[in-house]
């Protein structure tokens, strides 16, 4: 059964976090398991982590990260100024490495704020992996092994205590496109996380309820529009651009309806993923939030 022709757009995600990197409870391999209702409960498995300072200037180090597991390395740039107020993970849209937001991590880390970028599985950086295939990841799930939409998840939240591990700050799940699912999954998930910010992003409008079986238990387990319950009392900023080719804004609106308060959407120009425009929103937001602070 070919998942992406049953799917055509992309798939949904719920779960329930319970270990991860450097986590005390997860073991070395991890664990999951789904539901009669798609919901996902996972134990991330378990990893260590290197950093090599590539450089150092008046207001950040930039390092580079790696994330060890059994499940295979993943890497990052991590832009971290010496007393940061707030910080940042993103996950990147399919097709861009880590390096393609260095300056945007630079700019961030330069206002105060950590910024940590992944290099999502699969992307085509340095991080190892397949391009999203949802038929590949069913048969990983249908075997009881590690489907890399639920890893690309873990990895979220393994940044955040790296993040965090630095600083005792609160940090933010960001994400654009399909990066913003695996984000938007892991924030709810993660009660760790200070909130969430999706940029030319969207759910899956619980496409997986269409089918029965493990079929529709996988469907549902990889929509973000399932866990958002989750983030009530955490703040969700969802941006998109009337003009996007690629996700439709109504989608990116359909999505903001699902998620609890508080939540804040943007209409932006552009086309599909960050721009100045967004960047320029997100620091003034968080000014009013984290400047007196500083």
């Amino acid at each position: 059964m070919k998942l992406a022709h049953l799917f055509p757009t992309f798939l949904l995600i719920a779960l329930i976090i319970t270990a991860c990197c450097m986590g005390p409870s997860g073991t070395q391999s991890g664990t999951y398991s789904v539901n009669q209702e798609g919901i996902l409960e996972l134990d991330c498995p378990r990893c260590t982590v290197d950093e090599t300072v590539l450089s150092v200037n008046e207001n950040y180090t930039l390092k580079h990260v790696v994330f060890h597991s059994q499940e295979g390395d993943v890497f990052a740039l991590a832009a971290i100024p010496p007393d940061p107020v707030a910080g940042f993970v993103l996950s990147p849209g399919a097709g861009v490495p880590k390096e393609g937001h260095q300056g945007r991590a630079g700019v961030f880390a330069t206002q105060g704020y950590a910024y940590l970028v992944l290099d999502v599985r699969g992307n085509g950086g340095e991080t190892g992996g397949y391009p999203m295939n949802l038929d590949l990841d069913f048969q990983k799930y249908l075997a009881e092994k590690w489907p890399q939409y639920y890893l690309s998840v873990c990895d979220v939240s393994s940044a955040r205590i790296y993040l965090q591990g630095k600083s005792e700050i609160p940090v933010y799940a960001t994400g654009e496109s399909n990066g913003g699912r695996y984000a938007a999954i892991a924030a709810a998930l993660d009660p760790g996380f200070a909130g969430y910010i999706g940029i030319s992003t969207s759910g899956f409008s619980r496409a997986g309820d269409a089918y029965s079986g493990d079929t529709r238990k996988f469907l549902l387990s990889v929509d973000p529009v399932t866990p958002v319950e989750k983030m009530r009392g955490r703040s969700t900023w969802l941006f998109h651009a009337p003009g996007d080719p690629i996700i439709p804004y109504s989608a990116g609106q359909e999505f903001y309806a699902a998620f609890p308060l508080p939540k804040k959407f943007f209409a932006f120009n552009g086309t599909h993923g960050q721009n100045e425009e967004t960047d320029s929103v997100i620091l003034g937001e968080c000014a009013q939030i984290y400047a007196p602070q500083r």
